[in-house]
């Protein structure tokens, strides 16, 4: 499956969950480590869960059993969006979560699947730092 294929199915999917994390939950660098490893031991092409790109992580139902090393069977749950490198260069920020119908069929919320990630380096979507939100700069006034 590539990736305007899973872009389409999320986007036409019936019972897809999407949700932008407001404001965008940042993962500081040691729990950022954390998550990268078990990311990486868990993967689906070794018979983990997970596969990590450098904008996404998606969770399937089980490992990759495809005979090209695909997913096969493997059915995608959810995807989380994320960002490398932001808002510090070993930093890693979250700011959109999807879970797909079958995610949704399997008690998948998007709180759980950030929650399942996220826990590899001890912590929760409710415990995560979040992104500083600064108020937008007021406009230049000129005053004769």
């Amino acid at each position: 499956m590539d990736d305007l294929e899973l872009l389409l199915t999320e986007a036409y999917d019936d019972g897809v969950v999407t949700e932008v994390i407001r404001p965008a939950a940042v993962i500081p660098e040691n729990e950022a480590r954390h998550v990268l490893m078990e990311l990486a031991l868990h993967d689906v092409r070794i018979g983990g869960n997970w596969w990590s790109e450098p904008a996404t992580w998606r969770r399937y139902d089980k490992a990759w059993d495809g005979a090209d090393g695909g997913p096969g069977t493997a059915d995608l749950l959810g995807t989380i969006q994320i960002a490398y490198g932001v808002p510090t260069r070993y930093e890693i920020t979250i700011f959109r979560a999807t879970i797909t119908r079958i995610g949704t069929q399997h008690g998948l919320t998007v709180n759980g699947l950030c929650d399942e990630a996220l826990g590899f380096g001890g912590l929760t979507l409710s415990t995560c730092p979040r992104a500083d939100l600064k108020p937008p700069p007021q406009p230049f006034r000129f005053n004769a």
